[in-house]
Parts: structure tokens; sequence; C-alpha cells
């Protein structure tokens, strides 16, 4: 059974509760609730349209109801050490009152990085490593749903050691030989430009031959650990090709953010205690320039058609779910 991570701050033995994060879990249950009874009584729903009641008035009485029980039961068990750090009566009520998941137009409001949050924090383990098949099934719907591309924690029988791990900052790779940083888009607090070549070498032979499609594939480029598979010894010259620039989706699990990236390099080393690395551009969209390290869900995109771009996913302002992130 899946359970929150630690990062989670709803739980009672934590600092404080994220009532932002439990108002928009109920909100969503509250419309899988609703569609749910629409599909199973559409008789009831067509008697209450007819008479011009909306379900959302219904839903009053019960947020007044659940609100008086939510507060009732986090005094009732929080310890004498912990009524400190509760949030006050105001915060509980101001947060789980508003359970209404529509604007007037019946327009699912709650924004999709929150929704994605909730719905991924449901299969992620408490403890950041490898995940079982149905906790990967379940995310790869879920990014499907939300984010709007396939994705696959195993790809034509290939899968990393753990789809859930640390992400840490790399430096930019020397696209070909006597390139500088002074060539390459620098981000705020970049970290640099690497001594040598990345795991698959350079990517152009020269500055003249240096391609659109060679930047970005350096610009957002990630390190999985290809170095610690198991049969990569025995199977090098296949997983050698395979993997090279491969398309990842990289979900950042505390925020929210998303970027497609390609496998330009292999590492980091375990003793870092990292799974994955990313480029600065990478790193900067995940969490900003200061993000060095974190918690991220990494699988591959399953995309023969090559139409996914690399870059960041603005899914918030996609069309979903479709491959072709087609911007409205």
């Amino acid at each position: 059974m899946a359970h929150d991570p630690p990062n989670t701050t709803y739980n009672l033995n934590k600092e404080r509760i994220d009532t932002e994060f439990l108002r928009n879990k109920l909100k969503l249950r509250n419309l899988e609730v609703k569609d749910s009874f629409n599909k199973k009584y559409p008789h009831v729903q067509k008697f209450f349209e007819d008479r011009g009641i909306s379900l959302n008035k219904l839903r009053e009485h019960s947020a007044r109801v659940i609100t008086a029980g939510a507060l009732t039961g986090s005094l009732f068990f929080a310890s004498p050490v912990m009524s400190n750090k509760m949030p006050n009566t105001t915060e509980i009520v101001k947060s789980l009152t508003n359970l209404s998941t529509d604007d007037d137009s019946g327009v699912n409001t709650i924004p999709l990085n929150q929704r994605l949050l909730v719905k991924i924090r449901e299969h992620l383990p408490s403890q950041i490593g490898p995940l079982n098949r149905s906790q990967e099934k379940n995310l790869e719907k879920i990014f499907l749903d939300i984010i709007g591309i396939n994705t696959k924690a195993t790809l034509e029988g290939e899968h990393l050691n753990t789809t859930y791990g640390y992400i840490g900052a790399e430096q930019h790779l020397i696209r070909y030989p006597g390139d500088t940083i002074s060539n390459h888009e620098l981000t705020t607090d970049d970290e640099g430009i690497a001594p040598g070549r990345g795991a698959w070498g350079y990517f152009a032979r020269s500055k003249e031959e240096l391609t659109k499609e060679d930047i970005e594939n350096e610009k957002w480029y990630a390190v999985v650990q290809t170095l610690y598979l198991p049969d990569w010894n025995s199977r090098v010259a296949y997983l050698r090709d395979w993997y090279k620039y491969r398309k990842i989706l990289i979900v950042n699990t505390i925020n929210g953010n998303a970027v497609v990236a390609d496998i330009a390099d292999s590492g980091p080393a375990a003793f870092t205690g990292k799974h994955f690395g990313g480029s600065p551009a990478v790193m900067d969209y995940l969490g900003g320039s200061r993000y060095k390290k974190g918690p991220v869900v990494v699988f591959f995109v399953d995309d023969p058609e090559n139409r996914v771009p690399l870059g960041p996913v603005e899914y918030n302002n996609i069309n979903i779910p479709t491959v072709a992130l087609t911007e409205i």
C-alpha cells in the first residue's frame, strides 16, 4: 500500500498541516464522486437539472459538517505537545469549507500541477527508492491524463534500477572539440562546463557541424546510472545505442514541474546519494537557479514518431490528453 512521502506536510507528526494540499485532495475526491454519481444515476441528474437545482448547493451543508468533523478530530487526536503546531481554527475552516470543485461555469478550477501532486503522492512510497510495478503503472496513467505525455517505466524491455530517486545538478557538456562555456546559454548559479566529454562523446565533430538538434540535446540533457544496470557489461553494445539521447520525462514530486530531457551522460556515482542528473537548464526549470538536488520520478517517453519536443512541459497550458502538445 502506498504511503505519503516524507515531504508531505499534512501528517500530524510533522511540523504543520498543509491545509492547501488537503483542501485540493478533498476537492478532487469530491469531483470524482460527483462524476460517478452522474454516471450511475443520470435520471437523478436530469431531475435536478430540470428543476434548476445545482449539486454544488447540496454540498454546502456537507462542507460545514466536514469542517466541524475535521476540526473536532484534529483537536481530539492532537497531543498536548502538538497543540502549538496545529493551524488555528480560522485557517482550518477557511481551507476545508471551500470544497467546490467547479466555478460557476462547471469547470474544474484546481491547477493541474496541484491535481498532479495529489494524485502521484497517493502512489509514492514513504521512502525514496524503487517503485513496484503497480505504482509505476498508476503513475504512467496519471502522467498521460494530466501532463499529456505517454510514458513507460519499462520501454522495449528496458528499465532503470530506480524510477523514483534524487536528481542532482550537472555541468554543461562539451559539444565539439574546442567548445567553451562562453558558447553556451547560461543560467543563474550555472554549474560551468565539464572538463571532459559525456558518455557518448561529442555532440558534433566541429562547431561548424553543430546543429540546432545538437544544441537542444546538450541544453536539455539528463544523466542516468547506466553503469549500474545489472546487464550493462554483457549487453553494452546494444544498451549504449539504446540509451543514447533517449527521451525521458522528469517530474519534480515537490512542485509538479515537468521537463522532457534526453540521456547524454552516465552517472551520478552511487556515493553521491543521487540517482539522476540534470543539465543547468533542466535543473533551473525543475526548481529554480538554486535547485541542486531533489526527489523526482523519471520515466521513458514512448515517442516512436519523435513528436514530443525536449524542454519544459507547460501542461497547465496544454490540451490533454495528447502527445501533440498543442498549446491553447
